[in-house]
């Protein structure tokens, strides 16, 4: 298989900079909902993932620790960008930010409360959460490819 065009942070930078100039908050609750959302819908279009790093399920829903651990220090405040920290519209080609962008107008209306709750409700977490002493458990591509294959294209 072909390595992902992006990096998971590629990605949450890209959902942080439209949180932005949306004026919208986007805590790393929300955003670590978002990255799930955004490989569970691009593994059912387009059978590829969006990015190579895991997705675990941990006790809030699913998380891409790396994404996570980079701004854990905003807690549940909302994420901005430093600008020693650069990221630019074009680091992002125009068909995956059309994705993206569909991506965010199905799933960030909700809040991040909402987004854990639903993530809680479907198989890909449900079926990998073993509790919180057995955390870091992977939610395989495969599963999240066939539980969004089975969804109305929410994105798209």
């Amino acid at each position: 298989m072909d390595t992902p065009p992006y990096s998971a942070m590629t990605i949450a930078k890209w959902f942080i900079a439209w949180a932005e100039a949306e004026d919208e908050e986007l805590s790393n609750l929300k955003l670590q909902k978002l990255l799930y959302y955004a490989q569970g819908h691009h593994l059912a279009r387009y059978g590829t993932p969006l990015f190579p790093e895991q997705v675990q399920a941990w006790s809030h829903g699913p998380v891409v620790p790396d994404v996570y651990h980079a701004f854990k220090h905003f807690s549940a405040s909302s994420i901005a960008l430093s600008d020693s920290d650069p990221f630019t519209w074009d680091d992002v080609d125009p068909s995956t930010a059309k994705f993206l962008s569909e991506v965010w107008n199905t799933y960030g209306g909700f809040s991040a409360g909402r987004l854990r709750n639903m993530t809680h409700a479907e198989p890909p977490w449900r079926d990998n959460w073993r509790g919180e002493d057995d955390r870091g458990v992977v939610i395989p591509s495969a599963d999240m490819q066939q539980y969004f294959s089975r969804l109305p294209t929410a994105a798209g």
